[in-house]
């Protein structure tokens, strides 16, 4: 089954039914991942994690020295050991031909200083060890927060086309994954390059001859090198792009456990993570495969280089022409020459890995952020480049200047995304609540348009409800309303400032906002509450409840408002997680109060009480609400009812009632009696 028509089957199934607390953890129609077979830039890739790594130079400086140091020391020892063996040998020729004894000062003397070599080349590798893993897992916390970052930048659209799963994937898996290959990858191959080198010195020292022997196995050992990388390379690619599918859907299903069961999907569910598993297990099998298999190939390939070693060694001890020494220290660097052979084997697999990772992670920091007005950038506010400085301007076309600001660009706009930034928002009360719609057209395909010339003028303190049926526009124009799309054309004022030329955390700070489907965090009821204002009180936080009336329901609850909401806040019945998502919308008290069928899952009674404690809130502010009860919205200054993308009727609810038009249809339609 190919993953596309997986997207399909698992999109039919569950009928675009979302969990509390979730946030489109389907992938829409460019949601699925196909897998790709080749990696899209390997060698830009590699480009953009030295742009990281660089930031690093002088840590990494001392990590080479200290690796070469390391290797020295250790590259000397087998011919000091070669030496304590010649000693000992010839004091036994001397002890059985009887011109001399075994030398053991001398040989103690010789070993003694080998382990203090060992034991700096110790010293040496820890040190260098400890710098690396402080780089690497620097590297991680930057791009973690980069992609943090990026997060809040994103587009609506990007959310609605990807999965979650797919998101946590690469801020989780991806990135551990790039930080172990990393951190691995680097020392061993300075280790690995600086021992090929001096091994290579060591062996020619002794025996030109032999060297030549062991230094015919290296080009077969790069060739097998090459050919495992250039089959690998693709499956670890896939491996990596069916683990982050894979964590979707399991994320999506137990997200989504009660509608799993309500529909009996269960055992489709495991039809499609079967299929998906299946994928994954054999391009992880197949990954891993080859890169295993390259250690035996290449320990093969070294025992031919060692028989080779051991023929010639005897050939030249027997003419005098090598010491018995100098042969077992040949054979330990012949071991020692094949073995940087396989640690690099062993890169090239981490590197594959860790660039399909990284390679994932850039994508993600690559994509176009939400799009803001050229004046913002010239008056030197934040920039509103990717998290990480990169922007899509042109292909290929990237100033170097750029590429050395990446890093601390990110680390400037995270400080200024940091929740202590918030302390600087400007108060609500500079702002009104006027809006204006002057000729919007909108359509998320731009070919096809679904508001089409829609002009609306409301003045602050209004109550506006917006109705209509499904597929109208409603929830569209809010959205358009709070900048999480761009128009086509057309302009929206707030307060006289067309919110295109705005900041958009500047333009959000004006609206508080109460959807359908909740959104509450695992904490407690007073911080699920104070999320609207992080510095409200407790008594702030209780008046903002009692307003919602849902003071008297906190009580009622173990702990009060100190009792732990879970991960889907289903600890808690619907209607009164609603109500705490009002209470925390009454304390954000902003001026323009949005209502997406915010009270649909209290009853009859609470909400009227709700409507009442709003409307006493609002404070001379301007209220939206998109309601499909009618009776809710009887009270309202205004009703906007909307048909097709535009407004059919506008007026007052007795207005609209008495021109017996397309609302008095719709509210009429709500109270119809069927006669037995």
């Amino acid at each position: 089954m190919k993953k596309n028509e997986m997207n399909q089957k698992r999109k039919a199934g569950f009928g675009g039914v979302a969990g509390p607390g979730r946030m489109n953890r389907r992938g829409g129609p460019a949601g699925g991942m196909a897998p790709t077979e080749k990696p899209q830039n390997f060698k830009g890739t590699l480009k953009e994690l030295w742009r990281y790594i660089s930031a690093y130079r002088a840590s990494l400086i001392v990590v080479l020295l200290f690796a070469v140091a390391s290797t020295v020391f250790n590259i000397i020892g087998p011919k000091i050991l070669g030496k304590a063996i010649t000693e000992l040998f010839d004091g036994l020729i001397a002890k059985f031909t009887g011109e001399g004894s075994i030398d053991f000062g001398m040989i103690g003397r010789i070993l003694f200083g080998l382990l203090a070599l060992y034991l700096i080349s110790s010293c040496f590798a820890a040190v260098m060890g400890w710098i690396m893993t402080g780089v690497t897992q620097r590297i991680c916390y930057s791009m973690r927060k980069n992609i943090s970052v990026k997060i809040g930048r994103m587009p609506m659209q990007y959310f609605e086309a990807h999965s979650v799963g797919d998101v946590l994937s690469r801020i989780t898996n991806d990135v551990d994954m790039l930080g172990q290959g990393l951190n691995q990858s680097v020392t061993t191959l300075i280790t690995a390059v600086a021992t090929l080198i001096g091994v290579l010195v060591m062996m020619l020292s002794i025996s030109p001859v032999m060297t030549l022997i062991v230094f015919i196995i290296l080009p077969i050992s790069i060739l097998l090198i090459t050919v495992v990388m250039r089959f690998s390379q693709k499956h670890f690619k896939r491996q990596q792009e069916y683990l982050g599918e894979i964590n979707g859907q399991i994320e999506e299903t137990i997200g989504g456990h009660n509608i799993v069961k309500l529909f009996n999907y269960e055992s489709r569910a495991k039809e499609e993570f079967a299929e998906t598993n299946r994928i994954l297990f054999a391009s992880a099998w197949k990954s891993q495969f080859l890169s295993g298999l390259m250690m035996p190939v290449m320990n093969f390939v070294g025992n031919l280089g060692y028989v080779g070693v051991a023929a010639a060694g005897g050939i030249l001890a027997f003419k005098g022409s090598i010491s018995v020494g100098d042969i077992q220290a040949f054979i330990q660097y012949a071991r020692n020459f094949t073995m940087p052979t396989q640690q690099i084997a062993q890169v090239s697999n981490m590197l594959q890995g860790m660039t399909a990772a990284a390679e994932r992670v850039f994508q993600f920091l690559d994509e176009d952020e939400e799009a803001e007005p050229d004046a913002e950038k010239d008056a030197g506010g934040t920039s509103h480049e990717t998290a990480d400085g990169r922007r899509k301007t042109a292909a290929g076309h990237k100033s170097a200047a750029r590429d050395a600001r990446r890093l601390s660009a990110a680390n400037e706009r995270f400080k200024a995304e940091a929740p202590d930034a918030r302390e600087a928002e400007e108060p609500a009360a500079q702002a009104l609540g006027d809006v204006t719609f002057e000729h919007i057209h909108f359509g998320y395909d731009p070919g096809k348009i679904i508001i089409n010339d829609f002009t609306c003028a409301v003045n602050a303190g209004q109550m506006i409800a917006i109705v209509g049926p499904t597929g109208a526009g409603k929830t569209t124009l809010v959205k358009l309303l709070m900048r999480f799309y761009d128009l086509q054309s057309g302009v929206i004022r707030v307060d006289g400032e067309d919110i295109a030329r705005a900041d958009r955390r500047a333009l959000r700070r004006k609206f508080g906002m109460v959807l359908q489907d909740t959104w509450l965090f695992k904490g407690s009821i007073m911080e699920n509450i104070r999320y609207g204002k992080l510095g409200a009180t407790d008594a702030e936080v209780c008046a903002a409840a009692k307003a919602a009336h849902v003071h008297r329901f906190i009580k009622t609850l173990p702990g009060g408002y100190d009792m732990e909401l879970n991960e889907e806040a289903d600890n808690i019945s619907q209607g009164q997680k609603q109500l705490l998502t009002i209470a925390r919308a009454i304390l954000a008290d902003r001026p323009i109060l949005v209502l997406d069928e915010a009270t649909s899952s209290v009853d009859t009674r609470t909400e009227e009480q709700i409507q009442k404690a709003m409307k006493n809130l609002m404070h001379g502010g301007t209220c939206f609400v998109i309601a499909h009860r009618l009776s809710t919205i009887k009270d309202a200054d205004r009703i906007l009812v909307m048909r097709n993308g535009d407004i059919a009727e506008q007026g007052t609810h007795k207005d609209l009632l008495a021109a017996n038009g397309f609302y008095a249809e719709l509210y009429n339609s709500q109270f119809e009696t069927v006669s037995v």
